[in-house]
């Protein structure tokens, strides 16, 4: 097997770079290995209109800022897939994309890479393929009796993929209230969340969202557990948002129906109501197929301490939610984890006698 590398980091959006921005300082051997044709991770896989809701400022990776959007105050799809795409150019990062990993395989001290496009040997495996690579649909009554068009927000791109005039989007948060927001200024539109959406103050944006339940992780207690979550699922006010708002748009039922083959029954009431289409803005699992070889993957998750995998030594995962480090999923908070994974990744390669770390502390 003549490709050997120190680190071997699977994907390549924001979470992968930031892990490579921090390993790179140390001149360590390592590549990226990335599924997608282009740079740009999960992003190049959001609807068009997508908006970043957090300033410029306070959405950039380690090292280089953002540059300021051109008309608006929050960042577009396009300009943050543009700033990725630079930012791997910036720091010169060796990476192969379009390349799938089909699975990670233990070969003494070592790990066996299976790729499309051949073997690769690496000493460690840092898991970064993002916490948002297959569309979570919940179980309602019914649906394979539903008749209309059902789409996943993952797949949603603009309205005019949508057949027929009337539409049930499911499923709240930034997402749901973007989609509804567009959706519903060609379409006749029913949200329908499991919690009343709620909504921050016109002024505020996305950072806040971070940066309070930044102040509740540190006390375990349930209730400020429960305050966290409810914190990251508040509705920053675009542009978008707001108009939605104001035509009325932004009202949502209570998610309890079962589905029939024109529509839904809702449960409160009885009624039916008639849909053409379905959006499911219900949120997403991670994709761990590629180690299931290695036997540690359940119920879509890795028993962790941090992102450190505790039933493999050599093995690191990076921003899936908060179990892989708080915020660690996001643009925000994904640096702070990404640091102390290369911190214990340098530590654990120590151990190798043919490892020589050589600090380059460049920004």
């Amino acid at each position: 097997m003549d490709r050997k590398y120190d680190v071997v980091i699977i994907g390549g959006g924001q979470t992968g770079l930031s892990v490579a921005y921090f390993l790179h300082r140390y001149k360590i051997n390592f590549l990226i290995l990335d599924e997608n044709e282009k740079a740009g991770g999960s992003w190049s896989k959001g609807w068009d209109s997508l908006q970043l809701f957090s300033p410029g400022i306070y959405s950039s990776l380690s090292g280089w800022m953002l540059p300021p959007p051109k008309e608006i105050k929050y960042p577009s799809r396009e300009e943050f897939i543009d700033y990725l795409d630079k930012y791997e150019q910036r720091y010169g990062f060796p990476i192969e994309r379009p390349v799938t990993v089909q699975s990670v395989k233990e070969n003494c001290k070592y790990y066996t890479v299976e790729t499309t496009k051949g073997e690769i040997e690496t000493k460690v495996v840092i898991s970064c393929t993002g916490a948002t690579s297959t569309p979570y649909i919940p179980k309602y009554e019914g649906m394979r009796d539903f008749k209309g068009q059902l789409l996943h927000s993952y797949y949603y791109r603009n309205p005019d993929q949508l057949k027929g005039n009337k539409i049930l989007i499911i499923g709240g948060g930034n997402s749901g209230a973007q989609i509804v927001s567009e959706v519903s200024r060609t379409h006749d539109v029913q949200w329908a969340t499991r919690i009343p959406p709620r909504f921050l103050p016109d002024e505020v944006d996305g950072r806040y969202l971070f940066d309070s339940a930044s102040q509740t992780e540190q006390d375990k207690n349930e209730h400020f557990q429960d305050h966290k979550d409810r914190i990251l699922s508040d509705i920053v006010m675009l542009e978008s948002v707001k108009e939605a708002k104001k035509r009325g748009d932004l009202t949502a039922r209570k998610s309890n129906f079962s589905f029939v083959e024109d529509g839904v029954i809702w449960h409160e009431n009885n009624e039916h109501q008639v849909f053409d289409a379905v959006i499911w803005c219900t949120g997403f699992k991670p994709n761990f197929s590629f180690l299931n070889s290695l036997d540690i993957v359940q119920n879509h998750k890795i028993e962790t301490e941090g992102t450190r995998v505790l039933q493999k030594e050599g093995l690191w995962a990076v921003g899936y939610g908060n179990w892989t480090g708080f915020a660690s999923a996001t643009i925000h908070g994904v640096g702070k984890t990404a640091e102390k994974t290369a911190e214990e990744v340098i530590q654990y390669l120590m151990d190798f006698e043919d490892f020589v770390p050589i600090l380059d502390i460049k920004p």
